[in-house]
């Protein structure tokens, strides 16, 4: 009988290649994924039982409880609407409109602002409601 020497096993695992890779694609998820931005305004949508999920292509522009019209995150004028969306709109294959809106807001000041967005030319206008865009 002879007696074997016995090797000396290591037990030590380098996980830094796994961590380094999961950074990685940590990264690549965050980078590739679409956000859709909403602007922080404080508005109570109304409520609608027909209501469809809106398209995340869709031009939004926003009325707040005290009447302020903004498109991109910025306050506009309503006569200075038409032609921004319709600037806005040309790059757009689908020419669609959402109108978010608190509910509020005078029925008069909603019907202009969905007549400017139909006059700078969108085939599709529609009313947010809280359905649509979600709660908050």
């Amino acid at each position: 009988m002879r007696f074997r020497e016995k090797k000396e096993v290591v037990e030590d695992l380098n996980i830094s290649p796994l961590i380094d890779m999961v950074f990685i694609l940590l990264i690549f998820f965050m980078v590739s994924t679409t956000f859709v931005k909403d602007m922080k305004l404080d508005l109570d949508r109304p409520s609608a039982s027909s209501a469809s999920t809106a398209s995340t292509k869709a031009v939004r522009v926003y009325i707040d409880n005290r009447g302020e019209v903004y498109l991109d995150g910025e306050s506009i004028r309503i006569w200075v609407l038409q032609s921004r969306l319709r600037d806005v709109l040309k790059s757009k294959t689908p020419k669609s409109v959402l109108v978010v809106t608190d509910v509020s807001v005078p029925s008069g000041k909603l019907v202009e602002v969905v007549d400017q967005a139909r006059l700078a030319g969108a085939s599709d206008v529609g009313v947010a409601t809280s359905k649509e865009v979600g709660e908050g």
